[in-house]
């Protein structure tokens, strides 16, 4: 295996880099196989560890490329098909039947500032509700629902059988006293982020790692009852709309 030397080209020289590695990663690595170092990579194409970097970091981006903790970069599988919404279509509520999210937790908590607004909290205190989700064992994506308490009473910590250590429990009370409420419908939003430090060790990414950020609001007769921000990693998820402009995911 040759030393390949870059030639001038009018477009960023880690573009071109970038078209040159994608195609080595078609014709020379299997899904899975750790990449050579950033030494050996940059030597083999003849340009500075920089410019490789931000070659590697467009091709994770785009799901080409995964960076493990303790293993190194690797080539990334490729996708499958996976839900955005909750089975039923924009009338039903997280914890559904057949929504494929996993309930985990649940704290008393102010909102972020953008929830709030949503919301119209005026910064009250809220129910966070945690999910995850996972495809093939691997997990893909994690979301807090945000429930303001006035939408929603469910018992207190002491009846029921929920103890305050129990959070999965009182967070699928939450849900319950949600699907009482009758949904009117459903918005999102999707934008490109980074991992935060917490989202990235559920998700088992780097810090800082590409992620799509969808915000769901959910809609009673009353406005916003109910906000959802689902991190999705960007490595192994893309975004497709139908005529309809329903939101569905694809992820690896």
């Amino acid at each position: 295996m040759g030393t390949t030397q870059l030639e001038t080209v009018p477009e960023p020289k880690y573009w071109h880099l970038k078209t040159v590695l994608s195609d080595a990663l078609d014709s020379e690595f299997a899904v899975g196989e750790i990449l050579p170092n950033e030494r050996e990579l940059a030597a083999r194409f003849g340009v500075a560890r920089a410019t490789l970097r931000q070659a590697l970091e467009q091709l994770e981006l785009e799901g080409r490329l995964q960076r493990r903790r303790g293993v190194g970069t690797t080539v990334a599988p490729p996708r499958v098909g996976v839900g955005v919404g909750p089975e039923g279509g924009p009338h039903v509520w997280p914890g559904a039947p057949g929504d494929a999210w996993h309930t985990e937790d649940h704290e008393e908590t102010e909102p972020p500032a953008p929830v709030a607004r949503l919301l119209s909290t005026g910064g009250e205190s809220v129910h966070a509700v945690r999910r995850s989700r996972t495809t093939s064992g691997q997990p893909v994506a994690t979301e807090v629902l945000y429930v303001p308490a006035a939408v929603v009473s469910p018992p207190p910590a002491d009846q029921d059988g929920l103890s305050s250590a129990a959070g999965a429990a009182r967070a699928r009370a939450v849900l319950r006293e949600l699907h009482r409420l009758p949904l009117a419908g459903q918005d999102r939003t999707v934008e490109l982020g980074s991992a935060r430090a917490d989202d990235a060790r559920r998700l088992d990414r780097l810090p800082g790692a590409p992620v799509l950020v969808v915000t769901t609001r959910y809609l009673t007769d009353s406005g916003t009852s109910a906000v959802a921000v689902s991190t999705f990693r960007a490595d192994t998820c893309r975004l497709s709309f139908s005529d309809s402009d329903a939101v569905s995911l694809l992820a690896g």
